[in-house]
């Protein structure tokens, strides 16, 4: 899924660049792709709504800077923004005071449950803890070959 994003971003962005100069009707157009790249990646829509007005807000009031080119200035808003909205901190895994501690992974197929399951399981064993990771797909038993694989 974040494969898919990212590559729909940076064609917009691509974009961006290919012009000599930015003006109003190359940003819509880019802040449209976005707009697209971000519903297509099942992004809440009034989250994209709201993210798309302040990138647009920001893009189209902001002199560009001397040191970044028209687009580049452009790609630091959106990145700006999507900081702003995802959240600078970051959380802290915690575990239960007495194991196991139980995450369950759920999401529509194919969007990487797991993978970053096999990700997750390889960052809790750097960190000196013991993952038993379990498949439970009934509808996929090939899941627990490819968790064997991942693991």
């Amino acid at each position: 899924m974040f494969e898919n994003l990212s590559e729909k971003l940076q064609r917009a962005f691509k974009n961006l660049r290919g012009q000599g100069r930015l003006n109003e009707e190359n940003i819509q157009e880019a802040l449209r792709e976005i707009r697209l790249a971000l519903l297509e990646a099942d992004v809440n829509f009034k989250v994209v709504k709201d993210l798309i007005e302040h990138i647009g807000e920001k893009a189209l009031g902001q002199e560009v800077m001397t040191a970044l080119s028209p687009a580049e200035q452009v790609i630091k808003v959106v990145r700006d923004e999507l900081i702003e909205t995802l959240g600078r901190d970051t959380a802290r895994f915690k575990f239960a005071s007495q194991p196991p501690t139980v995450i369950l992974m759920a999401g529509l197929q194919g969007s990487g449950k797991t993978t970053t399951s096999g990700k997750l399981a390889h960052w809790l064993k750097k960190g000196g803890h013991r993952p038993l990771l379990v498949s439970v797909d009934v509808y996929r038993p090939a899941a627990r070959e490819q968790l064997k694989v991942v693991a």
